[in-house]
């Protein structure tokens, strides 16, 4: 979600386990979120690590400010891409869309990869972990999909 990334601070961060780990405080559901980030991923953050001051500092700062971007930045960025009919909550979308109709992850991970409660109550009650090495794997999965794509712009299995 946009303002879970925009409000990312480099105390959430820990590059040499390539986690992110989101408190509960900023999740919508109000439950921490750990999201295993891809290698890129964790080499596109790692690049912007010596630009940091402190724990507490903005992973994506404004750079005029230093504080958080605004809600809009990100979606500046695609208009200024020229992909205008998109816009930044369809990639979680897109990438749900993907992941039930290109791949053979479950169910299961593909939503808590997301961050959605999977399950009634009583397995919810039951479930205590976040299956963070088979999200590891989707994210991975989504990586290389998206960076195969050689900058087309449907989506294609």
């Amino acid at each position: 979600r946009t303002s879970e990334v925009l409000q990312a601070t480099w105390s959430e961060i820990d590059l040499k386990k390539g986690v992110w780990t989101i408190p509960k405080e900023r999740m919508k559901a109000g439950v921490e979120h750990r999201v295993p980030l891809s290698p890129r991923a964790t080499e596109i953050v790692g690049a912007l690590a010596p630009l940091r001051r402190s724990a507490h500092d903005f992973v994506f700062p404004s750079q005029r400010s230093g504080r958080q971007l605004s809600t809009m930045a990100m979606e500046a960025v695609l208009r200024r891409m020229g992909v205008k009919p998109y816009t930044v909550h369809g990639f979680r979308s897109t990438f749900r869309d993907w992941a039930g109709d290109c791949t053979e992850f479950s169910r299961e991970i593909v939503e808590m990869a997301l961050a959605h409660k999977v399950g009634n109550a009583v397995e919810l009650a039951y479930r205590r972990g976040d299956a963070l090495e088979k999200r590891r794997d989707v994210m991975q999965a989504w990586d290389a999909f998206c960076s195969s794509q050689g900058g087309k712009r449907e989506p294609v299995c």
